[in-house]
Order: structure tokens, then sequence, then C-alpha cells
């Protein structure tokens, strides 16, 4: 039986609310479109520590455009609970490094396994480190993210360094939908390509339906 991680997370969230409990998160970011829904989402039940960290940027340019994105998010929103954010120094090289031989996989493949490896890993590493009690990943609130893929790789990456992970599957709901009307709303830069130069050379594979 598929698993239903909108459901597994509206489970963790209601156990805390019931008990009174405002529990830490620590959130990473891929971008301040799909942040947006998922900050607004969340912030209604966690403290939140938002973590820009995708050394998978092709340049330091399009890196600094897509952190003011999450800035500017930021600066517009108002949240029931705190939000503060962690922006981690663009260095392009620990992704070349994990994409090795695999520069010509179609987007969705192999690399991008990797990709979300590389990021998540050190999510969690950071995470554990600061005694947070989940982490998480705004990466499923996009049609072209894989979310079994993603909830796999972010348990393994808990499991790994300590912390619990936040199951998540933020396209159910109309998500994605959602954080269009936000980006809109607060003038977000929404960018045309995952990020990475080879992405720019290859035709996303489609995601399962959200309804599956």
């Amino acid at each position: 039986m598929k698993e239903n991680y909108q459901r597994e997370m509206d489970g963790i969230i209601e156990k805390h609310r019931q008990a009174g409990e405002v529990p830490s998160l620590f959130l990473h970011s891929c971008c301040g479109p799909c942040s947006s829904y998922v900050l607004e989402y969340l912030a209604r039940y966690f403290r939140i520590t938002l973590f820009y960290y995708n050394p998978n940027m092709d340049t330091a340019e399009e890196y600094a455009r897509r952190t003011g994105a999450v800035k500017l998010l930021l600066a517009s929103a108002d949240y029931p609970h705190p939000v503060s954010l962690q922006v981690a120094p663009y260095d392009h090289g620990p992704f070349l490094r994990a994409a090795a031989g695999l520069e010509n996989e179609p987007e969705g493949g192999a690399r991008c396994t990797r990709c979300f490896e590389l990021r998540l890993g050190e999510a969690a590493r950071l995470a554990a480190l600061g005694g947070f009690d989940y982490y998480a990943a705004t990466l499923t609130v996009s049609p072209h993210k894989d979310a079994l893929r993603i909830n796999r790789i972010g348990r393994e990456m808990g499991e790994r360094y300590g912390v619990a992970w936040l199951p998540s599957d933020f396209k159910k709901k109309e998500g994605f939908k959602r954080s269009t009307v936000l980006s809109k709303q607060y003038g977000l830069y929404r960018q045309d390509y995952c990020g990475c130069e080879f992405s720019k050379n290859h035709l996303p594979v489609p995601a399962p339906s959200e309804n599956e």
C-alpha cells in the first residue's frame, strides 16, 4: 500500500497540537516560491529555521537571485510562530562531485537522486547538531519532484544523523497551485529550470500524479 505522506505529517502535527506543543523544525528551502506555501502551512504548528543550501545552482548569480526571493518572502509574510533564515555560502563544488559521471542523465534520474542526498544530508546533519525536533524539505511541493524518493532519502539521512524526518507531500491540497498564487502576491522570482547546468539540457521526467 502506497504511503500517504500528507496524512502522516498531519498526524504528527495533530499529536503535538493536542499536547499544546510547538516543536522546532529545520526546513530545507529549495526556492522562495516553493517555500511560500510550505511556510504558510507549517508555521502554524512549528518554530521554523529555513535553511537555504542548494549547491546545485549553476552560478553564484542564480544562487543570489533565489536567496533574494527567500529573503523577500520572509520580509513580506507574517507567520504565527517564529521563522528564521540560515543561508549557506555558495559552493558549486559538492554538487559537481556528487554528479560526476551522471551529467547526461535525464532530468529526474540518478543525478537528481544524488542531488537530493547531498542537500538533505547537509540539512539532517545541521538539524541534528542544532537539536531540532524535526527536519523537512520544501521539495515535494513541485509537480516535477518524486515525493516517494524525497521521503525515502529524508528518512535515511535522518536515521544517519539522528534527527526525525517530517514526512510530506506538499503537492496535496493544491499546494503547488497555492505557491503560484503566493509567489505573485509577494513578487517572488520564479525560476524556469531546476538549478544545475545539466537541467537546462534535459526535459523533466513527469512525477507521479498527486492523486496516485
